[in-house]
């Protein structure tokens, strides 16, 4: 189950009994984008706000489109926060590539970590990120 479906899960009421033994907790605010740690640098913020200002404008307009889930604007937002606006720029970039006709679709995460042949002079690599592997029989 997803994070948005346990949380509406949570928040559903429990038959409207009256008397429910349960008291009512408010309910965290949560965020579409990524709120967990990280270092707070300039071009992160920057790569962010530019995102975010994306979403608040021009998102409306090309409507829900997105073939995957978090959506692009969502993993770019995140990837970008967790490892920087060069990094997370390329995973972005290949992502929205990724999302055309043809592409992938489904769950596709960014990563927790990058591995150790994720250079900064070898962008190409991570077009390989969010590739769909063959199938296990």
């Amino acid at each position: 189950m997803c994070e948005f479906c346990a949380q509406q899960a949570d928040d559903e009421d429990d038959g409207g009994a009256a008397g429910s033994d349960k008291p009512r907790e408010k309910a965290a605010r949560t965020s579409r984008n990524y709120t967990g740690p990280f270092r707070k640098t300039p071009d992160r913020l920057l790569g962010m706000g530019l995102i975010r200002l994306y979403q608040l404008t021009l998102s409306g307009f090309v409507g829900n489109s997105c073939r995957h889930i978090p959506t692009c604007s969502e993993y770019g937002y995140e990837s970008i926060a967790r490892h920087g606006l060069w990094a997370g720029g390329w995973m972005t970039l290949f992502r929205v590539g990724r999302c055309g006709p043809g592409g992938t679709s489904g769950l596709d995460q960014v990563p927790e970590i990058l591995g150790d042949g994720f250079r900064w002079w070898t962008p190409w690599r991570y077009f390989t990120l969010g590739r769909k592997r063959g199938r296990v029989p």
